[in-house]
């Protein structure tokens, strides 16, 4: 494993860091580099963290009120005009709320609006199952066009909020809540489209991990606590959903022979599905998907929901064995 991640990374005093905090540090980041960023938010600035943004250039902020619907549209606007148009919203609303306006005004129009999906997953907590998005990777993968980058840590957030501002393509970002552990560091390689082992274990592999955005932490305390038991496994961080990494995900395929999905999201239309698909066509796998099996979900405590729906590192352990 010749990427640099946190030093700090299995200590126990890791940092950590909510990775909508990173794409609020992105976007402010992006609007010095580039006078075309404008903002837009529905009355959630403070907690899409696009409250920097807005008070370093108040011009080029605005604030849209409970109207996911006419953000899109506004924003697809803009974009036609040459701007590089940011929308943040509970990702429940945006792209929930507010599909077919991305799909028409944004997607098939080709205008590279980036939508911010805060909030996602069922470790929003107590905001309780209306509010948490476990389906929104289904619901943007699908359409043409649209790239879906899921990151693992707030500095990877910043990162991709910065890459993404620079491309030419529609592009959803998927932001968790809490506070996660800083996985990655200054040095590390972000691109979009590019899966990065996080991951190897000293001993021979005998399963692929593959995992995204929130869960990537879990996915890494599982693997070096299955080194501990004598089971050898490799940790890919799919950073960028869509367009995904057929190359990686098909050699890692190959090298282990089976291969373990870990998402907070429904496992129907997620990134395991992605994952699936890439393998169905070009190197046949014996996968198993940790994830929300089909359920909604409730209010709870973060770290109280993500075991009860079976995506803690020791659920992610009883998957590996179960495969193996």
């Amino acid at each position: 494993m010749n990427i640099p991640l946190n030093p700090k990374l299995f200590d126990t005093d890791v940092e950590q860091a909510p990775i909508r905090a990173g794409f609020g540090e992105g976007l402010v980041l992006a609007g010095r580099a580039d006078e075309r960023v404008v903002a837009m938010c529905c009355d959630l600035t403070e907690s899409t963290k696009m409250d920097a943004f807005a008070k370093e250039f108040p011009k080029r902020f605005f604030e849209m009120g409970i109207m996911e619907q006419s953000s899109a549209s506004v924003a697809s606007g803009m974009a036609a005009m040459g701007k590089v148009p940011f929308v943040s919203s509970y990702a429940m609303f945006s792209p929930g709320r507010n599909w077919e306006q991305i799909r028409t005004n944004i997607c098939y129009n080709d205008r590279p609006v980036k939508i911010a999906g805060s909030h996602a997953g069922v470790s929003v907590g107590p905001d309780g199952g209306t509010h948490q998005a476990i389906e929104d990777i289904a619901l943007v993968r699908v359409m043409p066009r649209m790239v879906v980058i899921t990151p693992c840590d707030s500095v990877e957030a910043r990162k991709a909020t910065i890459a993404m501002a620079k491309t030419n393509s529609p592009t959803y970002i998927r932001l968790a809540r809490e506070k996660t552990p800083i996985i990655t560091a200054e040095d590390t390689p972000f691109e979009i489209g590019k899966a990065q082992e996080f991951f190897r274990s000293s001993l021979a592999p005998k399963v692929g991990i593959i995992a995204c955005g929130s869960l990537v932490y879990n996915a890494l305390i599982a693997a070096k606590e299955l080194e501990g038991e004598v089971v050898g496994a490799v940790v890919l961080n799919i950073g960028t959903v869509k367009p995904i990494d057929r190359g990686a995900i098909v050699k890692l395929a190959k090298e282990c022979g089976a291969i373990v999905t870990v998402e907070e999201h429904q496992v129907a239309g997620g990134m395991g599905s992605a994952v699936a698909e890439v393998l169905a066509m070009e190197h046949p796998t014996k996968i198993v998907f940790v994830g929300v099996q089909d359920q909604f979900g409730q209010s709870g405590k973060p770290e109280e929901l993500v075991k009860h729906y079976g995506m803690d590192k020791d659920s992610i352990k009883k998957a590996v064995k179960k495969l193996l």
